[in-house]
């Protein structure tokens, strides 16, 4: 279902790849949208119990899409710099695919909304969640497939 990698000596192992997940600073989710077009947005995202969890609003373009296709893949980039001297770039990033879908259950979501606190903002305590979290929608990709490539 899922193609190989053309260059497998770039190729990175699984726990590298979940190591990329965990650092990175936003991710890019990808739809299948309108008349098949993809549509990829940059979201904040955490890697938390092996899964993606995202938050965002109710509705729109990304919800809307993931309605009508649930199949989504998120990419995510740590490195990049370029080599100038070899005309190259030396960079690591991953690729998952995977089911999307909003979280309904409301321990889940509000353990996913505090792992995206603690992420983003460690130093708050008070994080209002118990008040927000009816106001926020999560989203959660079960990961299917990953990989992660590098150049260095």
């Amino acid at each position: 279902m899922f193609r190989k990698m053309r260059r497998a000596k770039r190729e990175l192992p699984k726990e590298a790849c979940m190591e990329i997940l965990k650092k990175g600073e936003y991710g890019v989710l990808s739809t299948v949208g309108d008349e098949g077009y993809p549509y990829g947005v940059p979201m904040n995202y955490v890697y938390h119990q092996s899964c993606i969890y995202l938050h965002c609003a109710y509705e729109g373009h990304k919800i809307d899409n993931i309605s009508d296709h649930a199949n989504v893949s998120f990419c995510v980039v740590t490195a990049y710099d370029t080599i100038e001297e070899k005309i190259s770039t030396e960079y690591e990033s991953v690729i998952l695919f995977g089911q999307a879908k909003t979280v309904h259950e409301e321990e889940e979501k509000k353990d996913a909304l505090m792992a995206l606190m603690q992420r983003f903002f460690p130093a708050v305590k008070d994080t209002g969640i118990d008040e927000a979290w009816q106001k926020t929608n999560v989203l959660k990709i079960d990961i299917e497939h990953i990989t992660g490539k590098f150049n260095n």
